[in-house]
């Protein structure tokens, strides 16, 4: 049997965690702020802590820190109703077992207690950066959030893979501006973009007169990057003998100009692409020593169409930043992007919004305006897990509910309008996610 510390200002949330260890053979210990469980855990005796993120007085992020300042300390899960990327990497990377939101079933429960009582490893406590630009609450994101919290102070090599438009460079930028070398720079450079005769000189630089042209001495990106992070997108589509090159750098952690002295280099190396680079190992188009050397640990993006609790967010987000005041999506226009396969992922998102954007001119987004969007093939279907569509369909109408009520001030009548239902059927909603009692 173990003791398990649930830190959460709610009681009724507490005293159901409690119910729920205790049926699970387990000692719950309550504590209802964050100061009141660090005084819990001074006194020794817990083997793990359930936290709650948003508290009055300490947040759980503070209260994480603290306790994982402790090298002795017991593993912390992070429970919330408001997960995001960006409080989700934090968390991660302050050393965390999982991040889970609100509401955990009693199976997950059974599972995530299961994780938390081997002993997790300590993490040096640090102070939150602000988001990385993130943007999804689905399951699949949300694995890829974490994963970034943990990468995020490591020097190890990362490849993400993923079809185009996924984000890969917004993963990228997040691994550095999360972690320890967010001070530093963060260079980008597209292999696939530049010919490869020049790219060489773009990567390592030159000297002065190392060639016909070169009047002047370039750097190039590995010493542009020098304590911070080089990103090579589309790396699959280097040439042979550059990436033989490029090996010996990451070897050596030595770049060497052409025409001039070899120079110590401190990077941490990032790469991306879409391609499918075992298979270009096995055709003999890609060096299988440089494929382990940049593939330390791999990130894999999934698709949009993998992601259904996320393209209203996302369609959201890019509606706000396109358009001021930020135009809204109608329940119909949700439902056209839902049926969407979105062939160019988050890229064809973004564009098509900055397009509703730029052409209309009411507060409300119609489906109509819509209408270059073909709808999504029957295969699409085939392509998301069993069980997922229903969880990702009641988190979209949680969250376009919640955010509704937020920006009317509380006022259903309004939010009803803007979600295009009728203020009956909106109290039923409110009823059946127990949203009642906590918005007026």
């Amino acid at each position: 049997m173990a003791r398990i510390l649930v830190i959460d200002d709610d009681e009724a949330l507490r005293d159901s965690l409690a119910e729920a260890l205790d049926d699970l053979g387990h000692q719950a210990a309550l504590a209802e702020s964050g100061a009141a469980g660090l005084a819990a855990l001074a006194k020794g005796g817990i083997d793990a802590v359930l936290l709650d993120l948003r508290m009055p007085g300490m947040d759980g992020l503070e209260v994480l820190a603290r306790i994982r300042a402790d090298p002795a300390a017991p593993p912390v899960a992070v429970l919330t109703a408001v997960p995001t990327a960006s409080n989700t990497i934090e968390a991660m990377r302050l050393g965390a077992v999982d991040h889970l939101a609100k509401p955990i079933g009693r199976a997950d429960l059974a599972q995530l207690v299961a994780r938390l009582l081997p002993a997790a490893e300590a993490v040096v406590a640090r102070a939150a950066p602000q988001s990385g630009g993130l943007i999804g609450g689905s399951a699949a994101m949300r694995e890829v959030q974490k994963a970034i919290g943990r990468l995020v102070d490591s020097d190890a090599s990362v490849l993400i893979t993923g079809e185009t438009g996924t984000g890969k460079e917004v993963v990228a930028r997040s691994l550095h501006s999360h972690g320890r070398r967010a001070g530093r720079p963060f260079v980008a450079l597209n292999c696939a973009a530049i010919p490869a005769e020049l790219l060489e000189s773009q990567l390592f630089g030159h000297a002065r007169g190392a060639f016909t042209g070169a009047v002047a001495e370039t750097v190039g990106s590995f010493r542009a990057a020098d304590g911070g992070t080089l990103f090579l997108d589309e790396i699959g589509d280097m040439a042979p003998a550059l990436q033989a090159k490029l090996l010996r750098v990451l070897e050596d952690h030595v770049v060497t100009p052409l025409g001039g002295r070899p120079v110590g280099i401190d990077v941490r190396i990032v790469c991306a692409t879409h391609r499918d680079l075992a298979a270009d190992v096995r055709a003999g188009r890609f060096r299988e020593d440089l494929f382990y050397r940049i593939g330390v640990v791999p990130i894999a993006l999934p698709p949009l169409r993998a992601r259904l609790a996320d393209i209203v967010e996302l369609a959201e987000h890019f509606l706000a930043l396109a358009s001021t005041p930020a135009r809204q999506l109608s329940a119909e226009a949700a439902q056209r992007l839902l049926a969407h396969d979105w062939p160019g992922n988050v890229r064809e998102l973004r564009n098509a919004m900055e397009r509703v954007a730029a052409l209309g001119r009411q507060p409300i987004v119609l489906a109509g305006e819509l209408d270059f969007l073909r709808p999504a093939p029957p295969q699409v279907a085939d392509s998301v897990p069993p069980g997922d569509l229903p969880g990702a369909l009641a988190r979209l109408e949680r969250a376009m509910i919640e955010r509704a009520l937020a920006e009317t001030g509380g006022n259903r009548s309004e939010a009803a309008r803007r979600l295009g239902i009728h203020r009956q059927l909106l109290h039923e909603k409110l009823r059946r996610l127990g949203l009642g009692e906590t918005q007026a």
